[in-house]
């Protein structure tokens, strides 16, 4: 790897940490496969995710059951030499694996540039979670992690996921144990998905001493967002789901005997050039 790769992946991190900013959130848009990413790069995205959803359905395997780590390591791989400027971040699961050691070896094997070896990652940041195989993990084994994680990575943006919501339960008292704990460990941000309130969401921001994370709502926009003072905004699997909603619709109107619905399509031209859907613009 040569100094200027490496210079400007310090670049990229840096610029990655700096769009967190609490009362001024960004929107993170979660790319499924590289022609997701590219199009939301051109429009004016400038981090994308990834959605571990998208990813696994896209090869047939559940989510969140550590039977994405191949998919996603190609995904961001190629969505790297597409984007080579691109803020990127991934969802990491639960580590995909038990024990910090193990963790800290497969995100170096899966996720460090391929012309290069660790520390220089692929991505500017992760989002790794406490909780594996759809049950809430103990806070410490998290914490543990994201220590060993940091040390070896110390410039990834680690985004500690908290699940507690998400697995449906509504212990508050509980999520705001698992910030401090996670902060403590050296966590760069807090990401809390789920069915959260107002409230709820402003007693994170003002306990959390970290940018944090939400979910993009149905019932909040982003005006409100802000003032409760988040910092990132993340679409999950919502541009995915909408994406499969839409063919499904569109498929509806061919079955029903209509002709096809092509207005506010992309052209089959914009999909396999996306650089000539930005100058046409």
């Amino acid at each position: 790897m040569t100094m200027h790769d490496s210079t400007a992946a310090d670049r990229r991190a840096a610029e990655f940490r700096g769009l967190h900013t609490p009362g001024d959130p960004f929107i993170l848009p979660c790319a499924w496969d590289v022609a997701s990413a590219r199009f939301f790069a051109e429009a004016g995205h400038r981090a994308i995710g990834t959605t571990s959803l998208g990813v696994a359905a896209g090869i047939g395997a559940a989510d969140e059951d550590r039977e994405t780590l191949t998919a996603m390591s190609g995904l961001i791989r190629a969505m790297r030499e597409v984007l080579p400027e691109g803020l990127l971040t991934c969802d990491f699961e639960d580590g995909y694996g038990d024990g910090p050691e193990t963790v800290v070896e497969t995100l170096g094997n899966s996720l460090a540039m391929p012309e290069g070896a660790p520390p220089c990652l692929a991505v500017e940041g992760i989002n790794v979670e406490d909780s594996a195989f759809g049950r809430l993990t103990e806070p410490a084994a998290l914490a543990a992690t994201i220590a060993a994680i940091k040390a070896a990575f110390p410039d990834l943006f680690v985004n500690a996921r908290i699940d507690t919501f998400w697995l449906g339960g509504d212990d508050l008292g509980d999520v705001l144990t698992r910030i401090e704990t996670y902060a403590v460990a050296g966590a760069d941000g807090i990401f809390v998905p789920g069915n959260l309130d107002l409230a709820a969401i402003r007693t994170i921001v003002d306990c959390s001493p970290l940018p944090v994370n939400v979910l993009a709502s149905p019932d909040l926009p982003l005006s409100t967002l802000a003032e409760a003072g988040v910092a990132r905004i993340s679409t999950g699997s919502l541009l995915y789901r909408t994406a499969l909603s839409a063919g499904l619709r569109s498929l509806a109107v061919l079955d029903s005997g209509r002709p096809a619905e092509t207005k506010s399509v992309l052209s089959y031209q914009d999909v396999a050039n996306p650089k000539r859907a930005q100058s046409s613009s």
